[in-house]
């Protein structure tokens, strides 16, 4: 008997096989995917995290704990291969920050010199920079923090695009900012079908006996690589415009300029709610002022929702394990910016004088919390 196929299982494999009675086993019945909005949150708090110290040994758990959720619940789709790519772009930018801090020097001083490269003399209105001279080791450690903390970020932003579909992640937003969520959606998705599209070309280059690395390989990939991406733009262009994207439904005049007034007040009043709780003069009204910008910002996306004429096929769906993903995020990024607070030598180890970076207990726990998705979200093994 043929499987019976699911149209939403692109991200899981194959479907479930049936039974003689036409019903699928419990035991291999698809478990719904954790909501993409929890991937994205989750994702993004780590990288608050990243930003909120320098610590070496702290930066290099939190990639780790990345990796292992990415290995553990990333769907069985082509664009959760990105991660590779991101990882790589991680470690070129870690790179690429040392080699800088060799050629062209940097701020902080030190008396640990490694070794001295011929300076190049340059006029003098380019003063304060330089080409060449020595090279320190408390030079070197810094650039090598800063590098880190960046590329400790790109790692979560690539863990959120192989962890979460965008295009279900578009379906969850409000109507008023469908247009630009599929804007976004776009962009997102540029990054991943190029990734695609070179493995698809270099796999054929293989196949074909030709050489698929090096700088001639590069070249030749690149271009048919170009050539797909400009074909992929013109026919979503027309897609988009043959399914009538843009148009929008006959809203009142009243309800039109209260969608106006409600969106700008409620913006404005983040703004002076945030400039608020910044301020010690301020901090009185900042609070108050901060929740009713957000109230009226969420009632005038509400109500500029009327305007956008879309329905949703199979909604994702927050439940507990997409809190439980948002929050195991939410604790790391909390905690560690309470550390930086509280302690912030933990936190960003001294490179004058050389210090060897501690790793702290509690904020090295916290992070460990970031594991949990691994145990309450899996991607669900293949049917044999």
């Amino acid at each position: 008997m043929p499987d019976i196929r699911d149209p939403e299982r692109s991200e899981q494999g194959s479907a479930p096989r049936v039974s003689a009675g036409g019903s699928v086993p419990r035991s291999r019945q698809r478990r719904p995917l954790v909501h993409p909005g929890a991937w994205w949150l989750w994702s993004l708090a780590l990288g608050t995290a990243a930003t909120r110290t320098g610590n070496p040994l702290l930066l290099g758990l939190l990639i780790a704990v990345s990796a292992y959720v990415v290995s553990t619940c990333r769907p069985r789709s082509p664009d959760a291969r990105s991660y590779t790519a991101f990882l790589r772009l991680a470690l070129a930018v870690l790179l690429i920050r040392l080699v800088f801090a060799v050629a062209l020097g940097s701020p902080v001083p030190g008396t640990h010199t490694l070794l001295t490269l011929p300076e190049v003399p340059l006029p003098h209105w380019a003063q304060g920079i330089r080409l060449g001279g020595e090279v320190t080791a408390e030079s070197l450690l810094f650039a090598f923090y800063d590098g880190l903390r960046l590329a400790a970020l790109l790692v979560c932003v690539g863990a959120a695009n192989a962890l979460a579909n965008p295009a279900r992640l578009l379906k969850s937003l409000p109507g008023a900012l469908y247009e630009t969520g599929v804007a976004v959606v776009v962009a997102l998705t540029f990054a991943p079908n190029l990734i695609v599209d070179v493995h698809r070309l270099r796999a054929a280059r293989r196949l074909r006996g030709r050489p698929d690395s090096g700088i001639r390989g590069l070249l030749q990939v690149g271009l048919p690589v170009l050539e797909g991406a400009l074909e992929r733009s013109v026919a979503l262009a027309a897609a988009m415009d043959a399914r009538g994207y843009g148009r929008t439904a006959e809203v009142p005049a009243p309800v039109r300029r209260t969608t106006t007034a409600l969106t700008l007040g409620g913006l404005l009043g983040v703004c002076a709610g945030t400039y608020g709780l910044l301020t010690a003069e301020a901090g009185t009204y900042g609070l108050p002022l901060l929740l009713a910008g957000v109230t009226a910002s969420l009632a005038g996306l509400r109500l500029g929702g009327r305007r956008s004429l879309r329905t949703r096929y199979r909604p994702d769906r927050w439940d507990a394990r997409a809190w439980l993903v948002t929050a195991s995020g939410a604790v790391p990024a909390a905690l560690l910016t309470l550390a930086a607070a509280t302690d912030p030598a933990a936190l960003a180890p001294s490179v004058v004088p050389l210090t060897a970076p501690t790793l702290p207990l509690w904020p090295a726990a916290a992070v460990l919390v970031a594991l949990l998705p691994a145990c309450v979200a899996p991607t669900p093994k293949e049917p044999s």
